[in-house]
């Protein structure tokens, strides 16, 4: 199977398979996978969602180094069911659902981003969408930016990228 773009999505076994073995499911993981230690870096973990992209081009959705949680940029894709709607107020409620999920795996909330990036596809988005991105961080009211470019397929209208800081610990 190939995205929009040509790029081969493939299925959860064939990733595994292409890592070497099996992908361990974790039950209590959101994401369904088990995060991993860099054991070069014993204070990072990296975080999966189980989205086919992660494996193809080499990416963790999140890492956690220290008390710092890096979310890669995160489109509205339903990793589940590897489909997007095409509606970007409905793209964004699921990129803040994919978001939240990597950051209740790292130990962390919506509230904990201390930054935000937007990529739109179209600056007449940002009006649209701007009072959803107030809505999910009334809380944490983060340093943001956002940027109109071209996302990697055309059927994205949005892609969020975030930091947040690990609440320190007692």
């Amino acid at each position: 199977m190939r995205s929009a773009v040509g790029i081969p999505v493939l299925p959860a076994q064939a990733v595994a398979k292409a890592k070497g073995g099996e992908d361990v499911k974790s039950p209590g993981s959101p994401s369904g996978t088990a995060p991993t230690m860099d054991a070069r870096h014993p204070m990072r973990r990296l975080i999966r969602s189980g989205s086919s992209f992660e494996a193809l081009a080499g990416y963790s959705r999140a890492v956690v180094d220290g008390r710092d949680v890096h979310v890669s940029g995160t489109t509205g894709f339903d990793y589940a069911r590897m489909t997007i709607d095409e509606d970007a107020v409905a793209q964004t409620h699921q990129c803040f659902r994919n978001i939240d999920a990597a950051l209740r795996e790292a130990g962390c909330t919506l509230d904990d981003v201390v930054r935000v990036r937007y990529l739109l596809t179209d600056a007449a988005l940002f009006e649209r969408l701007a009072p959803l991105f107030g809505e999910y961080f009334a809380r944490a009211r983060p340093a943001a930016t956002a940027q109109v470019c071209g996302l990697v397929d055309p059927r994205m209208r949005i892609e969020i990228e975030v930091t947040a800081k690990l609440p320190e610990t007692a």
